[in-house]
């Protein structure tokens, strides 16, 4: 076999949950599956065994495989820091930050190294199944294109096209987009998909038909709405604004900072039946009721501090301190929680030197030198364990009496904390994904945990997802597809 390319009649129509659910079907069946998506935007990033970055969707993937992440997955990252530039990430590396136009300009050249991973995993597997990004119907971004029909054609691979019939449309979607892609495009497309569909699938019997009648492609399902995929991590900050903060128990607050980044930190907390987590969004005042204000990281620190500032979220911050709540910084959120940020070289952003909040006896440098790896161990006070990533570009110097919020297995440590433990930072991500940990902060707030193990659930929700898809998807033709293209 070689490969088969979902790609989108948009964004946001479920391409990497189907991916994901897709990758699980096909190790199901005790085939060698690896996932891949030749280029990524999105802050929410992932890190390999071996310290590199690829998007958190494609990490999900190699789960949903039964195998470790690679950077071969995503090859290609960007991460937006502004409205218009983006830190651009290969093969795993940081390589700068670039305008988009110069990203433009640059694109033919990353696509032999997008290629190369593709044939790297084709190479090792029974079959790659391959995520594309948006959709193939922005036709003013298909010169240069490495992230749907480019690729496609490139590599030879063979496109099943999804579309979404939850926000309506969709026969236009597809029908629309075969009339405005090249006829050489169209050609890529050997199927398509409806996805998201709610109540009596035979109601759209005619639908399929037409679109069928119109574009000459086979219908190949219609996936239902999937439940399941609520308890996955969410790739794209759309799904932000679903909360859990209506119910009973500590209410945990987090502010939708406008760079935020590697918001899956808050996953495990938001399934957490003894605490409420509100992700609070801008125009919204930080909950005078929250017993735990998270800082979370962020893209760009000094910006998102000034946007912070904007929403006067630094006033309420400094309300909810006095009145004992308590707060915990991670990356980004960690350096804002401090006496100063400096970004000498403009890394993030234009270059100087801002105040932070304040709460943190710490400083902080920005650096061109991004660190990248996992890293596991106990917070310093409660001995509660935890497995995470670091991936930041500051060095924090720490005052030398500050006591630190994490000890690491190797002997080192990381953050720090003030005022007898109620404010707190570090550079560590996914500290609450393990129940140990999780078990703790929850314990500390005065609720009990459900001590589930987080990679459990999600394994338990792609296990569903690949059940439901193998009733509703003609899975052996998708294998028939990818077979005829090897």
């Amino acid at each position: 076999m070689a490969g088969v390319m979902l790609q989108g009649t948009g964004s946001d129509v479920g391409k990497s949950v189907l991916v994901a659910g897709l990758c699980r079907v096909f190790a199901n069946r005790g085939l060698s599956v690896r996932p891949f998506k030749p280029q990524n935007m999105s802050n929410n990033a992932a890190v390999t065994a071996d310290g590199g970055e690829i998007g958190r969707a494609q990490a999900l993937q190699a789960i949903a495989a039964r195998i470790p992440a690679s950077v071969d997955m995503n090859p290609v990252l960007l991460k937006p820091q502004s409205d218009r530039t983006s830190q651009l990430v290969v093969c795993g590396k940081a390589q700068g930050t670039m305008r988009a136009g110069d990203y433009w300009r640059r694109k033919p050249e990353l696509l032999p190294q997008v290629l190369a991973a593709y044939h790297r995993l084709r190479g090792e597997a029974d079959i790659v199944v391959v995520e594309g990004a948006g959709s193939p119907a922005e036709i003013n971004l298909r010169r240069g294109d490495i992230a749907n029909m480019g690729f496609a054609r490139a590599g030879g691979v063979p496109v099943v096209l999804v579309g979404d019939i939850d926000r309506g449309g969709v026969i236009a979607a597809l029908v629309g987009t075969q009339a405005v892609i090249d006829p050489a495009d169209a050609a890529m497309i050997r199927g398509f998909l409806i996805n998201k569909f709610r109540g009596d699938v035979s109601l759209f019997d005619d639908g399929l038909s037409a679109i069928t009648a119109r574009t000459g492609w086979r219908s190949l399902g219609v996936v239902p709405w999937l439940a399941d995929a609520a308890r996955l991590p969410a790739e794209d900050a759309v799904a932000l604004g679903r909360d859990t903060g209506d119910g009973a128990g500590p209410l945990i607050a987090v502010p939708m900072l406008s760079r935020i980044a590697n918001f899956d930190d808050f996953d495990a907390l938001a399934h957490e039946p003894g605490v409420r987590l509100a992700m609070i969004p801008p125009g919204q005042p930080l909950p005078g009721d929250a017993a735990l204000v998270i800082l979370p990281g962020t893209k760009a620190t000094i910006p998102d501090l000034a946007f912070l500032r904007a929403q006067g979220w630094d006033v309420d911050l400094a309300a909810h301190v006095r009145r004992g709540g308590r707060v915990l910084g991670i990356c980004g959120g960690y350096q804002m929680l401090g006496n100063t940020i400096a970004d000498p070289n403009g890394i993030e952003g234009e270059p100087g030197s801002v105040a932070g909040l304040g709460l943190l006896p710490i400083d902080t440098v920005i650096h061109a030198d991004k660190r990248t790896r996992p890293i596991s161990g106990r917070f310093a006070d409660a001995e509660a364990r935890f497995t995470g990533y670091e991936i930041h570009a500051g060095v924090t110097t720490v005052e030398s009496s500050a006591p630190p919020l994490l000890r690491f297995d190797d002997g080192t440590h990381d953050g720090t904390t003030a005022r007898d433990g109620q404010i707190g930072g570090c550079y560590v991500h996914g500290l609450f994904d393990q129940p140990e940990a999780r078990t703790w902060l929850v314990a500390s707030l005065g609720a009990v945990s459900d001590g589930l193990d987080r990679r459990e659930t999600i394994d338990a929700a792609l296990d569903a997802i690949a059940l439901q898809l193998e009733r509703v998807v003609d899975v052996d033709a998708l294998l028939t597809i990818a077979k005829d293209a090897g």
